[in-house]
């Protein structure tokens, strides 16, 4: 439905594009999650470039964040012209220690330039914020979130208005929902195994890094103790299968009816409204020692090397998509957050919540939602930790023979950004 409002009028409103655009851009973008939505960013462009018939956008559509990043880096290097992209949040510090970026903070210095930066909500900015200045501008963006199946709730006895808010609870709860044919829970272990993890040990009460990047703490006893549990809810509860579980297919798992819970992004969410057959609900992460997710997805990056008529029509394009009325819009049509409170009180977006209400929860839990995972060396520090929660799920290691080996590499290589 939404995807479709978003659409409508694309064509007509590409009909009336100047044929010659004083300025042009190529941005950049991910497509990995939530299905394809490479239809919803076009019909974007075309609204914007009907209103800045002086602008012309040309997407990219680059996979996943990692392939996308390798892709318009490799693009730059190469002498063409990229002015945007949007790419992970985490990336901010290689982004900014590469000269590759430039901050939007530099080019959006009037008061109401200065209004739009303020307005995102603290929680998003977080990630792109380094060395006191604006660099990445929160778009795509998302948290963990716990979808669950009201339905076979219901069928266990369970209140299916009440998801469970501990580990304790979920382990129990999961445990009644576990049958022959299904897990109770099912925590993605590929694709984004460091965001997962990050989660637990964030809920253990444990950040995996501090603020400025250079520095780890992936096996201090809280750390160990988050994988620790996550290991154990194959090998010790029997609610989750051994080994790992892949992100790619979990979303089609959970709707076909193989587990009664899953944690994924919330940037699935309208692809789950959309192909599931049976009452679902969407609850926020449960606590250890305290709730908390991790934050997640993409922001826009201005490349380093572009005019500025180029920069001050990158800022435009920036401001039109992250606009309250569009933001709006962009999450009812994929489930990614609202990037701004003043979208939540759009009246397209408090009706839209009002029916579907499973769509707020992601902005509520901003309120004990932490920086991703995000240091210099991003790339391959996160694969450390990725690699160390795979060996652990697989019994290739244990929880803490996989941390320590990933500590210390992970301190080898941070070792020249202290």
């Amino acid at each position: 439905m939404f995807k479709k409002l978003l659409l409508a009028s694309s064509l007509s409103l590409a009909m009336g594009v100047a044929a010659h655009a004083d300025t042009e851009l190529t941005m950049y973008y991910p497509i990995s999650v939530g299905g394809p939505l490479t239809e919803v960013v076009d019909g974007l462009i075309d609204e914007f470039q009907s209103e800045n018939p002086d602008i012309k956008v040309t997407a990219v559509y680059s996979g996943n964040y990692d392939e996308t990043r390798v892709r318009a880096l490799s693009a730059l290097r190469a002498g063409e012209q990229v002015q945007l992209s949007v790419l992970g949040a985490l990336d901010t510090h290689d982004l900014v220690e590469q000269g590759l970026v430039d901050a939007f903070s530099d080019v959006a210095t009037t008061d109401e330039d200065q209004q739009w930066l303020d307005s995102f909500y603290p929680a998003l900015m977080a990630n792109g914020t380094l060395e006191g200045k604006v660099w990445g501008i929160p778009f795509q963006r998302s948290t963990i979130v716990m979808f669950y199946n009201k339905d076979m709730f219901r069928d266990a006895g369970l209140d299916p208005e009440k998801a469970p808010t501990t580990w304790d609870e979920m382990v129990e709860v999961a445990k009644k929902l576990r049958t022959d044919d299904r897990y109770g829970l099912m925590i993605p272990s590929t694709g984004y195994p460091y965001w997962m993890f990050q989660a637990l040990a964030l809920q253990n009460g444990q950040q995996l890094m501090n603020d400025d990047g250079t520095e780890v703490y992936l096996n201090t006893p809280a750390a160990v103790e988050a994988l620790t549990f996550m290991r154990d809810l194959a090998h010790k509860h029997d609610v989750s299968p051994k080994g790992t579980i892949e992100w790619g297919t979990l979303r089609q798992a959970f709707v076909q009816g193989q587990t009664a819970m899953m944690w994924h992004t919330t940037g699935n969410l309208t692809a789950v409204k959309n192909e599931a057959e049976f009452d679902f609900g969407v609850a926020m992460l449960p606590a250890s020692k305290q709730p908390a997710s991790p934050t997640g997805g993409g922001n826009f990056y201005l490349f380093s090397g572009s005019t500025d008529e180029q920069k001050q029509a990158a800022l435009t394009f920036v401001k039109w998509m992250t606009a309250p009325e569009r933001s709006a819009r962009w999450s009812m049509a994929t489930g990614y957050v609202a990037t701004s409170p003043a979208a939540y009180e759009t009246d397209v977006l408090k009706e839209y919540a009002k029916e579907f209400p499973q769509a707020v929860v992601a902005r509520d839990q901003l309120d004990v939602a932490y920086p991703e995972f995000a240091t210099y060396e991003t790339a391959r520090v996160r694969e450390l930790v990725s690699n160390a929660v795979q060996a652990a799920l697989t019994d290739a290691a244990t929880p803490q023979e996989a941390l320590d080996q990933a500590q210390q590499a992970a301190e080898r290589l941070l070792r020249p950004f202290k």
